[in-house]
């Protein structure tokens, strides 16, 4: 995920909201990153982003009808990323344990940032009703998650490195539950490595 430098400028000396910024929603969807990261989901507000952009607060409603708005393509453009992981995910088939394959790929998805976007979702109904509006899945991180475990284990299955009788669907939906309650179920940050592996190793005792 792209790092926009950041730009350290007050609100009345930000750029105008006349002036065309042909990265504007880049520009918007980094500093919304970087709050999320620093703050979590109760530090996220329109002015904070915006503040954390460098422009004026106006800047943001060229570009969205609203907030939630703002943040549905935000969380849409930040989960298509996690189109690199998948494909290493699907690569790795054939390599390595099952088990560290997965482990290492749920950790991309429940990344410090992932794991606001879960939270962030939760909390706000408006952005749910934004999401359904662009057709999008009610919690985009768990789907795109469920389908990148899920590619991966239909093809560790026809590998032979899972077991033919081992129902994919339901495991990959246990996994990504799992992995998430691990992961929202701590104060001091993420979990080691270890732990996530022994959650993963749990699901997955006798068909790997």
């Amino acid at each position: 995920m792209g790092e926009c430098p950041f730009i350290n400028v007050s609100e009345r000396n930000a750029v105008p909201t006349g002036v065309h910024l042909a990265n504007a929603r880049e520009l918007l969807f980094d500093a919304t990153e970087r709050v999320l990261r620093r703050g979590g989901v109760a530090g996220l507000t329109s002015r904070g982003v915006t503040a954390e952009a460098g422009v004026a607060k106006g800047v943001m409603y060229r570009h969205f009808i609203d907030f939630d708005a703002f943040l549905a393509e935000c969380i849409l453009d930040r989960v298509a990323q996690l189109g690199g992981p998948a494909s290493a995910l699907r690569d790795a088939a054939g390599v390595g344990t099952v088990v560290d394959n997965l482990a290492d790929a749920l950790a991309a998805v429940f990344s410090p940032l992932g794991a606001a976007i879960v939270a962030l979702v939760v909390t706000r109904d408006g952005l749910r009703s934004r999401l359904a509006e662009a057709g999008a899945a009610r919690f985009p991180l768990i789907a795109e998650g469920c389908a990148m475990v899920t590619a991966y284990l239909t093809a560790e299955q026809a590998l032979g490195r899972v077991a033919a009788t081992a129902d994919i669907p339901t495991l990959s939906h246990t996994l990504i539950g799992a992995t998430h309650l691990l992961y929202t179920d701590r104060e001091n940050g993420p979990p080691y490595a270890w732990e996530l592996r022994k959650v993963v190793a749990g699901v997955l005792p006798d068909i790997a």
